[in-house]
């Protein structure tokens, strides 16, 4: 009997769920169908590939050997399959972008993109950054919008633009910040309004405070930069809002008032990553183009309109 790529990823999902209802959920079929791969798996290996404990199951030595293969295996068969859709008449391409980009760049560049390539099947996933990395990961997208990652390995990093934070909340509240120099660490983290848990963006707006989540006492688990900036227009505290969210932001909320960051001012680097296997296509380095320059004009706007 010989190994197939359904138990491949069967097994994939397996070694990354560590359960078999989750892996299964996760591949869309039943537990006890599920379970028979792995052993009919395991059987043509000669090998026990997982450790089954009542609660939790674990990769044996012969299971991590067999994960870093078929993820070599997997990833080959996914560009293969990524090629057959470049040269198809489709030509889709799968983009992931992280909820605080997509609302703001995409109204730009979706336009110009499709003035220039009417033949392209462009799909768009919007989701947090692990989301997106793990769908990058498996092949399910071609490439995604998102802040520069820390420390993930595999990637193809194309830098778009840096877009910088502004400060924003009711004028009232802002006022109350002082005159001074406005620095991230001397922020009061009662008056800090976050975004929940998984978006990137909360994490980066701690850490330039030299905070962590406990400390900010208004973490009202918003999903939204809109929901925090009309929460933030109401007075109930200030947040971060990234240059490109600013002209939405500022129509949308009346009383909404931002202030700048003193040098060197906070910022995110936002990029086009891919899998570091794929091959580079003209039609990514152009959406790269565009991306780059939508987003470099709404924080030139920004920075124009809230100079330091």
């Amino acid at each position: 009997m010989r190994l197939t790529l359904r138990q491949l990823s069967y097994f994939l999902a397996l070694a990354e769920e560590r359960h078999f209802g989750r892996a299964a959920e996760r591949v869309h079929v039943t537990q006890p169908a599920l379970s028979m791969q792995i052993r009919e798996m395991e059987e043509t290996l000669d090998a026990a590939l997982f450790e089954r404990h009542p609660r939790e199951i674990r990769l044996t030595a012969e299971g991590r050997e067999v994960e870093l293969r078929a993820r070599r295996i997997l990833a080959e068969v996914t560009e293969l399959e990524a090629t057959a859709r470049q040269r198809g008449l489709a030509r889709r391409v799968n983009l992931g972008v992280i909820p605080t980009v997509a609302p703001y760049l995409l109204p730009e560049v979706l336009p110009m993109l499709r003035a220039r390539d009417i033949t392209r099947d462009l799909r768009v996933r919007e989701a947090t950054t692990d989301i997106l990395l793990a769908a990058l990961d498996r092949g399910q997208i071609d490439a995604a919008v998102i802040a520069a990652p820390q420390g993930v390995a595999g990637l193809k990093l194309v830098p778009l633009f840096s877009d910088r934070f502004l400060l924003a909340g009711r004028a009232s509240v802002l006022a109350g910040v002082g005159t001074e120099a406005l620095r991230p660490v001397s922020l009061d983290p009662d008056r800090l309004l976050l975004l929940d848990e998984g978006h990137c963006l909360a994490d980066q707006a701690l850490e330039v405070c030299g905070m962590d989540r406990r400390q900010a006492r208004l973490d009202l688990g918003a999903s939204s930069l809109t929901t925090l900036c009309g929460l933030a227009g109401q007075g109930l505290g200030m947040t971060f809002l990234p240059e490109i969210a600013w002209a939405k932001e500022q129509a949308a909320v009346p009383g909404l008032a931002v202030r700048r960051f003193a040098a060197p001012e906070p910022a995110r680097q936002i990029v086009l990553s891919r899998r570091a296997t794929s091959s580079a296509s003209d039609w990514l380095d152009d959406l790269a183009g565009t991306l780059a320059h939508a987003g470099e004009t709404l924080t030139g706007q920004a920075r124009s309109a809230v100079p330091a």
